[in-house]
């Protein structure tokens, strides 16, 4: 990996600072994209969540929570990545607490996995009622 150290990061100036700190968020996209199935599995609903609001053709106002919605639960399901790497970084052995804390961050990619259920519920059962009735 090409990693610069803090001090270096400290050093950069302007345009270069900025581009660079691009990159990192990048990296861990990448990262959890390739290694954790359940990322794919949000982005591949994401795409037919977005793929379905153009065929109902959903108002801005939708869009916006849709986006909102896919944009939250992805963000879940990252800060859920980092939380694990902390814990395997800290230890590999068996430990409660552990446990805990990786437990507790998929808990709450369960939850707002839920929520966005609901919520693509009240955008869309609607529209597919009303091409049957």
């Amino acid at each position: 990996m090409n990693m610069i150290s803090r001090d270096e990061r400290k050093k950069q100036k302007g345009i270069k600072k900025f581009l660079n700190s691009f990159t990192y968020p990048i990296k861990g996209l990448r990262y959890a994209y390739k290694n954790e199935q359940n990322l794919v599995v949000d982005v591949g609903i994401a795409v037919i969540v977005l793929i379905l609001g153009f065929i109902f053709r959903v108002t801005k106002v939708e869009w916006a929570i849709l986006f909102l919605t896919i944009g939250l639960v992805i963000s879940c399901e990252l800060i859920n990545t980092a939380i694990e790497a902390v814990v395997d970084l800290v230890t590999q052995d068996y430990h409660p607490l552990a446990k805990v804390a990786k437990d507790t961050a998929a808990a709450a990619v369960f939850v707002f996995a839920i929520i966005a259920v609901i919520v693509g519920l009240i955008i869309f059962l609607p529209k597919v009622i009303d091409l049957f009735f």
